[in-house]
């Protein structure tokens, strides 16, 4: 069975201020790119062939972690539409996001924006791809990439909390069935540690 270990990208200026990044190309603050040298990867990383996404956090990211990734478009983060560039708390307050909003988990599209059910339906090629081609793979990405994978692998409809805290400095590991479909193997690997 083929294996993928995925990690987020690290922190960015916009990140720092809940800023909603999706599609806008923003580079690693100062924090994050003193957080990705500190990053060690796991055991589980080793002779994984390394793709990213394009973005420059995610690119920045891995060439922090010494990987040579290739580019992979179909990872690129979540378009969050005419949503991008606002702060999370700025939108909840002013009524643009609200509570109904929010909670149409899988479905919940900001305007102009994609929905985790998009983003579902554009890495599930990929994951297909990955599987029939068999090797171990490693991906530098983001957040919605991650939790829309998580929810492909474990049935959650981003209704509540999901059943593991999928946590910033860690690697994520799925197993991917011959058709693509991922299921867990194991969350939270911790990069920052010596």
């Amino acid at each position: 069975m083929t294996t993928l270990l995925i990690i987020r990208h690290a922190m960015t200026a916009w990140n720092a201020e809940r800023r909603v990044q999706g599609s806008v190309d923003q580079p690693l603050s100062d924090v994050g790119r003193a957080q990705a040298s500190s990053w060690r990867l796991p055991p589980v990383a080793a002779g994984r062939r390394w793709v990213a996404s394009p973005k420059v956090r995610a690119w920045e990211t891995a060439r922090l972690l010494g990987l040579t990734p290739e580019p992979e478009p179909r990872i690129v983060e979540t378009s969050w539409g005419d949503w991008e560039g606002r702060q999370l708390d700025e939108m909840r307050a002013c009524g643009d996001m609200t509570a109904e909003i929010e909670a149409m988990g899988l479905d919940f599209r900001p305007p102009n924006g994609e929905s985790p059910r998009d983003v579902q339906d554009r890495l599930r090629p990929w994951l297909a791809d990955l599987a029939t081609d068999g090797r171990p793979t490693g991906a530098v990405a983001h957040n919605g990439v991650l939790r829309a994978v998580y929810a492909l692998a474990t049935g959650w409809d981003m209704l509540g909390e999901p059943r593991h805290k999928l946590r910033n400095a860690c690697a994520h590991l799925f197993a991917l069935a011959p058709d693509g479909t991922p299921s867990v193997v194991e969350v939270n690997i911790r990069l920052d540690v010596s």
